[in-house]
Formats: C-alpha cells, sequence, structure tokens
C-alpha cells in the first residue's frame, strides 16, 4: 500500500473505532478496510492486531464461528479512552487541514 507509514495510524484507529462499536475478526476487518480504500494483507492486519491487543488497546478471544474458528477482538477500556483522545485529535487536525 502507497503511503503505509502515514496511514498505519488511520488503520489503527479505524479497527480501534470497530472494536468499540461490537466484537471484529481479522477477514472482517480486511474487508471493512478494502471498503474504504485500504489494501491489507492478512501478514500485514495480523500483526497490528496482536501488537494492539499487547498494548492494551484490544483484548481477544478464541472461538468458533460456524465451522470457523476465530479469534474475536474487542476494545478494552484503555482502548476506549484511546479512541476519545484520539477523536479530539482528529477533529482539531480536519479543522486545521481544511481552513
Amino acid at each position: 500500500m502507497e503511503h503505509q507509514d502515514l496511514l498505519n495510524g488511520l488503520i489503527r484507529l479505524h479497527v480501534l473505532h470497530h472494536a468499540v462499536e461490537g466484537e471484529l475478526y481479522g477477514q472482517w476487518m480486511i474487508e471493512e478496510l478494502a471498503r474504504h480504500g485500504y489494501k491489507l494483507s492478512a501478514g500485514t492486519l495480523y500483526p497490528m492486531l496482536k501488537s494492539m491487543e499487547k498494548k492494551g488497546y484490544l483484548v481477544s478471544e478464541n472461538r468458533r464461528d460456524g465451522r470457523t474458528a476465530r479469534k474475536f477482538y474487542r476494545a478494552t477500556p484503555l482502548g476506549r479512552e484511546a479512541l476519545q483522545i484520539a477523536r479530539g485529535k482528529v477533529r482539531e487536525l480536519i479543522g486545521e487541514m481544511m481552513e
């Protein structure tokens, strides 16, 4: 993906947004991000999810979804707090960018 180093932060915020709204799993998140123009492979997304979990923003649970075993992620209280702070920073940045 072009300019991935700059877009990774936005991707993380997008993941966190959905993890606050409800549970997500990797393949669903890859498809959701694709709808917004991000092209991520599993080899990029899964390490990102693992890193966000290690930092305390997400928690995961392995369980079956029909015949498929999936790892479901959801936001932790720290993740919810981080998203709230990020929303304010994004609003501020958009305000500056749109002047």
